[in-house]
Protein backbone atom coordinates (compact mmCIF):
# COMPACT_ATOMS: atom_id res chain seq x y z
CA UNK A 1 0.00 0.00 0.00
CA UNK A 2 1.23 3.33 -1.14
CA UNK A 3 -1.40 5.48 0.51
CA UNK A 4 -0.02 8.25 2.71
CA UNK A 5 -1.62 7.95 5.99
CA UNK A 6 -3.19 10.97 7.33
CA UNK A 7 -5.57 12.39 10.20
CA UNK A 8 -8.97 11.57 8.67
CA UNK A 9 -8.24 7.94 7.92
CA UNK A 10 -9.70 4.70 9.86
CA UNK A 11 -7.75 3.36 12.51
CA UNK A 12 -8.75 -0.19 10.97
CA UNK A 13 -7.70 1.18 7.60
CA UNK A 14 -4.37 2.78 9.12
CA UNK A 15 -3.97 -0.78 10.50
CA UNK A 16 -3.99 -2.99 7.51
CA UNK A 17 -0.33 -1.51 6.88
CA UNK A 18 1.19 -4.41 9.04
CA UNK A 19 3.37 -4.75 11.89
CA UNK A 20 5.53 -1.17 11.29
CA UNK A 21 1.98 0.78 12.33
CA UNK A 22 1.76 -1.59 15.03
CA UNK A 23 4.66 -0.86 16.55
CA UNK A 24 4.31 3.26 16.47
CA UNK A 25 1.08 3.17 17.79
CA UNK A 26 2.54 0.99 20.76
CA UNK A 27 4.95 3.72 20.76
CA UNK A 28 2.38 6.08 21.44
CA UNK A 29 1.07 3.73 24.31
CA UNK A 30 -2.27 3.41 22.07
CA UNK A 31 -3.55 -0.28 21.88
CA UNK A 32 -5.40 0.26 18.91
CA UNK A 33 -5.58 -3.37 17.32
CA UNK A 34 -7.88 -4.50 19.77
CA UNK A 35 -9.70 -1.63 20.34
CA UNK A 36 -13.83 -1.73 19.45
CA UNK A 37 -13.38 2.07 18.31
CA UNK A 38 -10.92 1.00 15.59
CA UNK A 39 -13.70 0.28 13.16
CA UNK A 40 -15.01 3.98 12.99
CA UNK A 41 -13.19 6.21 14.64
CA UNK A 42 -10.11 8.45 13.04
CA UNK A 43 -6.65 8.66 13.58
CA UNK A 44 -7.43 12.62 14.60
CA UNK A 45 -9.82 11.45 16.58
CA UNK A 46 -8.15 8.69 18.60
CA UNK A 47 -5.00 10.45 19.25
CA UNK A 48 -6.78 13.54 20.96
CA UNK A 49 -8.78 10.53 22.84
CA UNK A 50 -4.95 9.57 24.25
CA UNK A 51 -3.86 13.10 24.73
CA UNK A 52 -1.43 12.25 21.48
CA UNK A 53 -0.09 15.06 19.27
CA UNK A 54 -1.57 13.57 16.19
CA UNK A 55 1.18 15.43 13.73
CA UNK A 56 3.63 13.71 15.47
CA UNK A 57 1.65 10.55 14.78
CA UNK A 58 0.93 10.81 11.19
CA UNK A 59 4.77 11.94 10.95
CA UNK A 60 6.11 8.09 12.79
CA UNK A 61 3.81 6.24 10.98
CA UNK A 62 4.40 7.75 7.77
CA UNK A 63 8.50 7.27 8.63
CA UNK A 64 7.83 3.80 9.61
CA UNK A 65 5.94 2.95 6.58
CA UNK A 66 8.70 4.70 4.76
CA UNK A 67 6.97 7.79 2.81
Amino acid sequence: MSQKITKDMKFQEILQHGPAVVKVFAKYKMGCLGCAAAKFETLEQGAGAHGVNVDDLIRDLNEALGQ
